[in-house]
């Protein structure tokens, strides 16, 4: 069995501050500019410290491609993302993207990678959601902060070539 990536004690605590999630999620069109830069090849944060992934949906109202960088867990033979958008009111665009459109793509590295997305049921929600917590703490705040909004949770399962 391998062990999940994690934040250094320390760090991950901050994850569960409110303002230090508002200063995280700032960084985001920082990080993806420099994915984006560099082929796949650096984050802002290492992927030694955090397991990160490029995930591109088709735009739901412009059908355009929408690239956004996530943090993920393996799990089966998928990659489990979480729709937290740092605890806001409101689902981030990829979850309505994936809603109206579950095929996508990722990028892990420089490698992309045809993904169907299959939202988790509450068994495999609780199940993996420890897993999560231990590569971001925040994400049990984020769950108090969005209120009454049920955070989604999305299995990224690879598809066959031309499938």
């Amino acid at each position: 069995m391998t062990t999940d990536p994690h934040l250094p004690r320390f760090l991950g605590g901050l994850t569960t501050i409110k303002p230090v999630a508002f200063a995280v999620r700032k960084l985001v069109p920082v990080d993806k500019a420099v994915t984006r830069w560099s082929g796949g090849r650096v984050h802002v944060v290492p992927t030694a410290l955090l397991p990160q992934l490029t995930l591109t949906t088709t735009g739901r109202r412009t059908g355009r491609p929408r690239a956004v960088p996530l943090l993920y867990v393996r799990d089966g033979g998928g990659y489990v993302v979480v729709g937290s958008n740092f605890g806001q009111a409101n689902h981030p665009a990829w979850v309505l993207n994936l809603r109206h459109d579950p095929h996508a793509e990722i990028q892990l590295g420089t490698a992309g990678l045809p993904v169907r997305a299959v939202p988790l049921d509450d068994a495999e929600r609780d199940r993996v959601w420890p897993q999560l917590v231990r590569v971001w703490p925040g994400y049990d705040s984020y769950v108090r902060w969005a209120g009454d909004r049920r955070i989604r949770l999305f299995r990224l399962v690879p598809e066959e070539a031309g499938g």
